[in-house]
């Protein structure tokens, strides 16, 4: 989701929308996305985000990653001629799930854009944050991304190449996706799932290759959340088969749904985009975070137009701390997608957000 949202991100940042904002939600509205100018930034929009995350193999040992970019725009005034004046900031976020060692490490950063820090290109993917980048390549229909990571604080580099093996993925409609009641609650969101992965993890100063599937999620927008919205639930699984599926649901505090969404796409097939009753999310076993004191539910039953599912995640503890960044506690986890007899039938990504605490600006 958001990446659906986070996702995208700035994590959800976006509850509360200052007087006069409305104007600008018409920055997104129903049209042609048009590539490869869309895969780049939109520095108009107030918040967009670069998602990646997959499974990798190395060997017998399996990983999960999250990659996530995010440019925000400011609401310092234009005709502020300081060169110093911040209108854009673009942080970042990057987390390795060992599943083995059933353990999480992550890393997060924030700087300006600009001064050679940190930059959201217009025109096409390439987001840099220091030494922290993600870029693509090639044509428009045959995308080639390559990320680079490294904390020294956790201890891993991850240096991968990831190729499209399938066409983009428009969710929504045609790229317009809804978030809300309300029109302005939109976004421009496409996905690439399905992506072949394979680079260098380099751990505690040993480099293992890896292997593996991933998934992009690009969104951008004015406005997401409802003043209800507390938060939300999200999938975005690569199903075994070749399909894709995407599920997501905007949470009120009392836990029921506000606004639901998401889609399915056969390998080589058209998409099929969920209405909000057509999309149910029901929490299983809760894990207590020690760090935040959140009750995440780490298994979910997920009802779709695909199906009936049950979300496993494939250990408990994949909380995230941002406050550093994005200000806010959030679960985002290495997960399998079951079917009713308990067969896996995908692997993705959950994420949870707004347990810790409502998303607030």
């Amino acid at each position: 989701m958001l990446a659906q949202m986070k996702r995208r991100h700035v994590l959800g940042a976006l509850a509360a929308l200052a007087p006069g904002l409305h104007a600008r939600a018409a920055l997104v509205a129903p049209r042609a996305l048009a590539f490869p100018a869309d895969f780049g930034a939109h520095p108009a929009a107030r918040t967009e985000w670069w998602y990646l995350t997959g499974a990798l193999q190395a060997g017998e040992r399996l990983f999960g990653f999250q990659v996530t970019f995010f440019r925000s725009r400011t609401e310092v005034a234009a005709e502020n001629a300081s060169r110093f004046a911040a209108r854009q900031i673009v942080s970042a976020h990057a987390a390795l799930s060992d599943v083995q060692a059933g353990k999480q490490r992550h890393d997060q950063r924030l700087a300006r854009a600009g001064f050679g820090i940190a930059e959201a290109t217009v025109g096409d993917t390439h987001v840099t944050l220091r030494d922290w980048s993600l870029r693509r390549e090639g044509p428009a229909d045959a995308s080639r991304y390559r990320t680079q990571v490294a904390s020294d604080n956790a201890g891993f580099r991850l240096e991968l190449t990831l190729a499209a093996t399938q066409p983009l993925l428009l969710q929504g409609d045609a790229g317009f996706s809804r978030k809300g009641p309300r029109p302005e609650q939109a976004s421009h969101y496409y996905s690439q799932p399905q992506l072949a992965a394979e680079g260098t993890l380099t751990l505690d100063g040993r480099a293992l290759p890896v292997q593996g599937r991933a998934w992009l999620d690009h969104e951008w927008s004015e406005s997401l959340l409802d003043p209800q919205a507390v938060g939300w639930d999200w999938i975005g699984i690569n199903l075994d088969d070749g399909s894709a599926l995407t599920a997501f649901r905007l949470r009120r505090a009392d836990g029921s749904a506000l606004f639901a969404g998401g889609s399915l796409r056969a390998p080589g097939g058209q998409v099929r985009s969920f209405a909000p009753d057509e999309v149910r999310f029901t929490p299983g076993r809760r894990w207590l975070s020690p760090g935040s004191r959140a009750g995440y539910p780490v298994e979910w039953t997920v009802q779709t137009p695909a199906g009936e599912h049950r979300v496993h995640a494939l250990f408990d503890a994949q909380e995230l701390d941002s406050r550093g960044s994005t200000g806010a506690f959030y679960w985002e986890g290495l997960s399998d997608l079951l079917d009713l007899r308990g067969q896996r039938v995908g692997r993705g990504y959950l994420e949870m957000t707004g347990y810790a605490q409502p998303l607030t600006l």
